[in-house]
């Protein structure tokens, strides 16, 4: 595998340096000085040289808004596979989230919603530092957070679905 190659596969292994690079907000020295072990590199300008001729292949970073509704559900408990989930807001592997008294409390976003939307939601929610207990996505998706972060979290995701990147 050639250096570019190598470079190229190592940025792609890390989202936040792809969506850095397509953005054109990247120090080339340092993401070379980053990449340059993985890479196989003692000559860090042939990183950085390799890096910026990926980034100028890449597309531009855009970001477009969901026509969504966020809404919260409090008082989530967790629920096992014995348990009746009709009233489950969230079922994944034979674990659900039902309202029950408990200390958890769900997002869930109901419209033009997918993969890429929860993954904008999700990586808004950690830079935040709101434990997330569960996510999944289908047709809605529910985001099932603690309850003291509950109001917050509604805030978090509204704005990061007013951003998705494309």
């Amino acid at each position: 595998m050639s250096l570019a190659e190598a470079t190229r596969t190592a940025a792609r292994r890390r989202p936040f340096l792809l969506a850095a690079l397509r953005a054109d907000v990247v120090n080339y020295t340092a993401a070379a000085g980053f990449l340059a072990a993985e890479v196989g590199a003692d000559d860090t300008d042939a990183v950085s040289t390799a890096l910026s001729r990926f980034a100028d292949e890449l597309p531009t970073y855009e970001t477009e808004s969901r026509d969504v509704r966020v809404t919260m559900r409090s008082g989530l408990d967790r629920t096992g596979e014995d348990d009746d989930d009709d009233e489950a807001v969230l079922s994944v592997g034979g674990t659900g989230f039902a309202p029950n008294s408990g200390s958890l409390t769900g997002i869930v976003v109901t419209g033009n919603v997918d993969a890429a939307s929860l993954a904008s939601v999700l990586s808004r929610l950690l830079t935040e530092d709101v434990v997330i207990v569960a996510a999944a996505v289908a047709e809605s998706f529910v985001v099932v957070v603690e309850r003291r972060d509950g109001a917050n979290a509604v805030r978090f995701v509204e704005d990061a679905l007013d951003a998705v990147p494309k």
